[in-house]
C-alpha cells in the first residue's frame, strides 16, 4: 500500500468514525433528555403538579404553597369563638333539691326556692330502632253496611318493611359519608339491631336516585346558565374497574357524576358543559377547550404548582417572577372586592397586563429540536404565551358569583391580533 492509499484508508476511516460519533451523540442527547424526563417524573407530587396528595407517599414530605403570615398559631384577636352557650327552652329540666339542711338537718321538701343555679348537657337521646304498626280499620257502615276499608299510607306498602327516616340515613352514610357498604351494615347493626344485606342498601341507594332524578334535572338546568363554572375530573375505582368522576360547581351548586370515560364523551353524557355559554374554569384539558360556545378561564393553582415544578426542576426564573405576579394579581383582585369594587382600576389592570406581557416577551423558551416533543419549559410558556386572556381571568373582580367579568371585546388582549405565539414554543 502506497502512501496515497494509505491517506484514503485513512480518511475513510476518519468518517466512518465521524459517523459513528454523530450516532453515538445523537443517542446520548436522546438518553440525556430520557433521563431528564424521568428525574422530573420522580420530582413531581401534590405541590408542584396536579397529582393528589395521596401519591405523594408516606417518606416524602411536601412544600405547601401557602405564605406564612406571621400570625400565631389558634385563634387570632377578634375571632368569635365556638364555645357552647346555654339554651333559653331545654328538652329536658331534671331538678337538683338538697333533701335536708346541712346545719339544723330540717327538711327541704318544700322549702321556698332562692335561686336556679342552671346547667346544660348536649346528648344524644336514647339510640333505639322505633316500630310504628299501621292498622287499616274495616267499617260498616250502620246506614247501608257497606264495608269500608281505611288506607294505609305509602310508606307501609308491604306486611314488614324500613321506613323512610332509617333509608335516607342509609343513603346518607354511602353517598355523602362515603361510608363503605360493610361498614354502614355493620353501624346500623351496632346502633339499631338492624340486620341489612348490601343487595338492600344498593336498591335503597337507586331509589334514592331516582327521587332525586327531577332534582339533578334542574341542577344542571342552573349550572347551565351561570355565570362562572368551574369544572374537573378525577380517576375513581367503579366496581374494580377505572372510572371518572367529573364535577361542575359554583360556589353554591355542585354536581357530581360518574362516567367510564375521561373526555367529550362523558361532559356529552352529562349534559352541563356542551349548553354552558359563560366563563369556563378548568385546567386546560382538551375535553374542556372543545366547547367554543363559551369563554374559558384556567386555574391558577395549576399555573402555580406547574411553575413551581419549573421553578425547582429546570432552574427557570422567569417560572418564579410569573408566580409572584400572578399571587399579586389575587392580591389586587382580592383587596379590590374587599372594598366593594366591581373591577380593578383601568390603569391597575394595564399596569399587570403589561408586566405580564413583558415577563414572556423577555424569557423565551429555548428552541425546539425539528420533530422533538416541547419539553416542560417550552410547553409550560406556550400555554402564558397562548393570545387568549385565560391565565390573566385572576383579574377579574366582582362582587358575586361571576360578577364583574370582561366583554370578550374588552380584554386587552383580544385587542392585539397581532401577537402570534412563537414558532420555537
Amino acid at each position: 500500500m502506497n502512501q496515497h492509499e494509505r491517506i484514503a484508508a485513512i480518511e475513510a476511516e476518519n468518517r466512518q468514525l465521524r459517523q459513528a460519533l454523530d450516532v453515538a451523540l445523537a443517542q446520548n442527547a436522546l438518553l440525556e433528555e430520557r433521563v431528564h424526563e424521568l428525574e422530573a417524573r420522580l420530582a413531581k407530587d401534590s405541590h408542584n403538579s396536579s397529582k393528589p396528595p395521596a401519591s405523594d407517599g408516606l417518606a416524602r414530605k411536601t412544600k405547601s404553597l401557602r405564605k406564612r403570615t406571621g400570625k400565631k398559631p389558634g385563634g387570632q384577636i377578634g375571632h368569635r369563638g365556638d364555645t357552647l352557650r346555654l339554651v333559653a327552652v331545654p328538652d329536658v329540666v331534671v331538678e337538683h333539691r338538697p333533701e335536708a339542711c346541712p346545719a339544723c338537718h330540717t327538711s327541704l321538701a318544700a322549702a321556698l326556692i332562692v335561686l336556679r343555679e342552671r346547667r346544660q348537657v348536649r346528648d344524644l337521646p336514647v339510640v333505639r330502632l322505633m316500630v310504628r304498626e299501621h292498622q287499616a280499620l274495616h267499617v260498616r257502615c250502620p246506614a247501608c253496611h257497606t264495608v269500608s276499608v281505611g288506607a294505609f299510607p305509602h310508606e307501609a306498602s308491604s306486611r314488614a318493611q324500613y321506613g323512610p327516616r332509617l333509608r335516607a340515613l342509609a343513603v346518607y352514610l354511602v353517598e355523602q359519608q362515603l361510608v363503605p357498604y360493610a361498614r354502614v351494615r355493620a353501624l346500623l347493626a351496632d346502633l339499631f339491631a338492624v340486620s341489612l344485606s348490601s343487595g338492600t342498601l344498593v336498591q335503597w341507594v337507586q331509589h334514592g336516585a331516582e327521587a332525586l332524578a327531577p332534582m339533578e334535572a334542574r341542577l344542571k338546568q342552573a349550572l347551565q346558565r351561570v355565570p362562572v363554572l368551574h369544572s374537573d375530573e378525577t380517576g375513581v375505582r367503579r366496581a374494580g374497574t377505572l372510572a371518572w368522576a367529573h364535577v361542575a360547581s359554583t360556589n353554591r351548586l355542585t354536581h357530581y357524576a360518574i362516567h367510564a370515560k375521561r373526555g367529550s364523551e362523558a361532559t356529552e353524557a352529562i349534559g352541563i358543559l356542551p349548553h354552558f355559554t359563560g366563563v369556563s374554569v378548568h385546567d386546560g384539558w382538551a375535553a374542556y377547550r372543545s366547547n367554543a360556545a363559551c369563554r374559558h378561564a384556567l386555574c391558577n393553582i395549576h399555573h402555580l404548582r406547574e411553575l413551581t415544578f419549573l421553578e425547582e426542576q429546570y432552574q427557570q426564573g422567569w417560572a418564579t417572577d410569573l408566580k409572584a405576579l400572578l399571587l399579586a394579581m389575587k392580591t389586587a383582585a382580592e383587596q379590590a372586592r374587599a372594598a366593594g369594587l366591581r373591577h380593578l382600576p383601568s390603569a391597575v389592570r394595564a399596569a399587570f397586563v403589561t408586566r405580564y406581557q413583558v415577563l414572556l416577551t423577555a424569557n423565551p423558551p429555548p428552541t425546539r429540536r425539528r420533530h422533538a416533543a416541547a419539553t416542560p419549559p417550552q410547553a409550560a410558556w406556550a400555554r402564558q404565551a397562548d393570545p387568549s386572556p385565560e391565565p390573566l381571568r385572576a383579574l377579574v373582580v366582582g362582587t358575586g358569583p361571576g360578577a364583574g367579568l370582561p366583554r370578550r371585546s374588552a380584554d386587552p388582549l383580544r385587542q392585539q391580533p397581532s401577537r402570534t405565539r412563537p414558532a420555537h414554543a
